[in-house]
């Protein structure tokens, strides 16, 4: 499985970025992609979530109504859409496949990793 970030660039307080996670090799069969990030200096954490098959959908409370993952599964694309985007947003943002049901909101639980996108946000 290999995992293909993109959508990064710099942005406005306020503007709009949508990322998009392509997803190649075999016929993907895990149970769902996740959106995470990583700030200067800080460590990485969860952002967002999506089941790749059924309709849930998981966000931490910082992007909660701000960001909405979706999932084409036609184009084994999962996309990021971020809206209302802060300064606080600005980070590398990665996503993550994780092959085995349950939890998603940890890192340590998923098994394949993109390169990462830039996000940065100006005010």
């Amino acid at each position: 499985v290999q995992l293909q970030a993109s959508g990064g660039g710099l942005v406005q307080a306020g503007g709009s970025l949508r990322l998009s996670c392509a997803v190649s090799g075999d016929t993907f069969s895990g149970s769902a992609i996740g959106w995470f990030r990583q700030a200067p200096g800080k460590e990485r954490e969860f952002v967002a979530a999506i089941a790749w098959t059924g309709d849930g959908t998981y966000y931490s409370d910082s992007v909660k109504g701000r960001f909405t993952i979706s999932r084409d599964s036609a184009k084994n694309t999962v996309y990021l859409q971020m809206d209302s985007l802060k300064p606080e947003d600005t980070a590398v943002y990665y996503c993550a496949a994780r092959m085995r049901g349950g939890s998603v909101w940890f890192e340590s639980l998923y098994d394949y990793w993109g390169q990462g996108t830039l996000v940065t946000v100006s005010s």
